[in-house]
């Protein structure tokens, strides 16, 4: 997914759904008096934030609802009234926990928060690209799960080290990377892992499930020495089918097997990157690549 150019305004956001009364689908819109315009909620990235972290902190902040993310949208890139172009990221979203906004407190910055029917949303959004988002947004409203396919982070160099390659650890960097992950994996829900026994994939894991307490599953077969294609698959296909979203932490040589079986084009991720795969029942709906 493109990511803008560098001088970009960068700001990410979130099209959050919901089955109504009369199992109609709703939609979350904001209105900002400051504009007199509505629109999703949305909001700039902090510094050194990544898009992830900032899509779920905005929709928290300008609703007060707590979001996990599904399938990413495709972002809008439009020039501002300043005259820079501004580079909005979007997923679409489920609330977790109450999705009641009655007791919602009007502001400066957003004085209105509405779910509406999907076709008033569509009536209601001030913006051309805005209806656009919301058109994409249609056939991925349903509630998805997500598979977390995470290369591990940063490790030292395979050359400088001379002990047996499964000790080998990450390097300062790669514990900052794996630090960085927990409030990614958080957005996308994530509630088990599951790792190569090699240290450098268990000290990737380790900073999120140590912060949120959810269980981690250790195996030889995700290992670079000990991954087979039956072991893999088997792996693969049980996260894929479960009902819940999960995270699999592995080693570049392995990843092309996962990959693989999960029936996808090659992929290339880099230290600390992760293919975030999106799937109901069992089918995949869509795909991601997230940098660390």
């Amino acid at each position: 997914m493109p990511n803008g150019d560098l001088r970009d305004v960068r700001a990410a956001g979130a099209v959050v759904t919901r089955k109504g009364g009369r199992k109609e689908w709703e939609v979350l819109l904001v209105h900002r008096p400051k504009y007199d315009d509505w629109s999703f909620p949305k909001g700039k990235l902090d510094p050194g934030e990544h898009e992830v972290t900032a899509a779920v902190r905005e929709v928290a902040e300008e609703t007060g609802l707590d979001v996990r993310l599904g399938p990413a949208l495709a972002p809008q890139r439009y020039r501002m009234s300043s005259g820079r172009w501004k580079h909005v990221d979007y997923w679409t979203a489920k609330v977790v926990g109450s999705d009641d906004i009655s007791g919602y407190r009007p502001n400066e910055e957003i004085d209105v928060v509405e779910w509406l029917p999907w076709e008033a949303a569509m009536t209601r959004l001030t913006y051309p690209h805005d209806r656009d988002t919301l058109a994409e947004a249609r056939p991925l409203r349903r509630r998805t799960h997500a598979l977390l396919v995470l290369r591990h982070g940063r490790a030292r160099s395979r050359g400088a080290w001379r002990k047996d390659d499964r000790l080998r650890p990450l390097l300062r960097l790669g514990e900052v990377q794996a630090e960085r992950l927990v409030p990614l994996l958080a957005a996308f829900d994530v509630t088990s892992a599951h790792t190569s026994s090699s240290v450098r994939c268990l000290q990737t894991v380790r900073p999120y499930v140590d912060t949120t307490g959810w269980p981690t599953r250790v195996y030889d077969e995700l290992s670079e020495e000990h991954a087979t294609a039956e072991g893999v698959v088997e792996i693969v296909d049980a996260l894929l089918h479960g009902t819940a979203s999960a995270l699999l932490c592995t080693h570049r040589p392995v990843l092309a097997t996962v990959v693989d079986a999960l029936g996808l084009p090659d992929v290339e991720l880099e230290p600390g990157a992760m293919l975030v795969v999106h799937h109901r029942k069992g089918r995949i709906v869509a795909t991601e690549v997230r940098r660390p």
